[in-house]
């Protein structure tokens, strides 16, 4: 089985607890690729053969490239850095029952809350500290094992087993300490991040899986790790963006925040964020409005963003004839009402560029009376109108806190993105070619 790829995404997750730290390991491998970053509070200066970057907020990215001679439009695709979890409130301390320290928490996305019960978990984001010269943002990772959230004893709750519904205002706050805890948790971050307690005027803190992401299986051919809903497809969009070849086109990588809570952020893919960066790219080609707009015409996206793959325990929530496997390579999402934005020319034209990659394809679509999630796609479509696929890798336990997938499909979706990245799309009187 492919292990070097998959051990290679496992380290990465290990370094992101948050949706920031994706963001800044990001950076430093663009960086060290001889990447230039450009800050939307300048004017952008880039030259054909330059490869630059922005970020947003310091948990959205986009990368691109510029060729020698631009001709065509842009070669995109889009995954998130974001995955279900919970948010520490500003106060965060809670006593309970007198002896307990526990930390107020509130939901962000749609998790399986059960699966964090009983794990090693601890806290990483974001602070605002107080600085001589101003303000500044500190990323902090408190790396130990720290919180727990403990299950009630099946003594106590005889229906534990026949279905819960759990409240998170109660049953999934994490334990801190005793009471002799109690008014030290900040401190701790403030420690951790190197600042005064008192420096720190607010703060983006999540609870994060302490358990190490591993390679198993009879033949190590499955990864069950936290953070591969979106890691993943966002590892293996920017390893295949890496790897390409030049071509004519521009080839854009984007990592946006906030896709399990809707997208609807400043830098989110509802957001001016796609649309603005790819303006200042004409304008910096010498593109004028009409110019920007006929690139677009030219373009394309792949929204990359896991599939549910079949459930060995229960095959009836999934379409037979319509439903991916693990290991059996890439998955194109449909929907009817366009939750996915894939149509039979976006479906046709990312087919051909997987077959010119070796990388086998599958195609996901929900069972018709189970709807199914959303994703990016169609939200950055009424930003930046451009053919689209929807595409993902399959996976089981999607949004558990430690989920499963396959060793061999990201080194599928890594290959196609190479190939991917490497073309220009041009329009013609019949259709489209490559």
């Amino acid at each position: 089985m492919a292990k070097t790829p998959s051990k290679e995404l496992l380290t990465f997750i290990r370094k992101s607890p948050s949706a920031f730290h994706v963001i800044a390991n990001f950076r430093a491998m663009l960086l060290e690729r001889g990447y230039t970053e450009l800050r939307e509070t300048g004017r952008w200066t880039i030259q054909p053969g330059g490869k630059y970057f922005a970020t947003r907020n310091g948990s959205s990215l986009i990368a691109f490239r510029v060729p020698q001679k631009p001709e065509g439009g842009f070669m995109l695709a889009a995954a998130h850095s974001d995955s279900p979890t919970f948010k520490l409130k500003q106060n965060p301390e809670k006593l309970s029952a007198g002896h307990y320290v526990q930390l107020s928490t509130e939901k962000y996305g749609g998790m399986i809350m059960s699966s964090w019960l009983d794990r090693p978990l601890s806290v990483a984001g974001r602070l605002l500290v107080r600085e001589k010269d101003g303000l500044a943002v500190k990323l902090v990772d408190v790396d130990r094992d720290l919180l727990i959230i403990p299950s009630v004893a099946i003594h106590m709750d005889r229906t534990v087993n026949d279905g819960k519904k759990f409240l998170a205002n109660v049953d999934t706050l994490p334990l801190y300490g005793g009471t002799e805890a109690q008014g030290g948790f900040m401190k701790l971050v403030a420690e951790t991040a190197g600042v005064a307690e008192a420096d720190i005027l607010g703060h983006d803190l999540f609870l994060y899986c302490r358990q190490e992401g591993v390679v198993l299986g009879t033949a190590e051919e499955y990864l069950a790790s936290p953070k591969l809903d979106d890691v993943e497809c966002a590892f293996g969009c920017m390893k295949g963006f890496l790897q390409a070849k030049e071509s004519k086109a521009v080839p854009v990588c984007c990592i946006f925040d906030n896709e399990e809570v809707g997208s609807s952020t400043k830098q989110g893919a509802g957001s001016n964020l796609l649309r603005d960066v790819l303006r200042r790219i004409a304008s910096a080609l010498g593109r004028d409005e009409e110019g920007y707009l006929a690139m677009l015409a030219e373009s394309f996206m792949v929204s990359a963003d896991n599939a549910h793959a079949q459930h060995p325990n229960h095959p009836e929530y999934a379409d037979g004839g319509n439903a991916p496997w693990i290991n059996e390579g890439v998955v194109i999402k449909f929907n009817a009402n366009q939750k996915y934005t894939t149509d039979a020319v976006s479906c046709g034209i990312f087919r051909s560029v997987c077959e010119e990659a070796g990388v086998p394809v599958q195609v996901y679509a929900n069972r018709a009376d189970l709807p199914g999630g959303s994703t990016l796609g169609s939200i950055a479509n009424t930003k930046v109108a451009v053919n689209t696929v929807d595409i993902g890798l399959a996976q089981l336990a999607m949004h558990s806190s430690f989920e499963t997938a396959g060793a061999l499909d990201l080194d599928y979706l890594t290959k196609a993105m190479t190939v991917y990245f490497g073309k220009t799309l041009r329009a013609t009187e019949s259709g489209y070619r490559l």
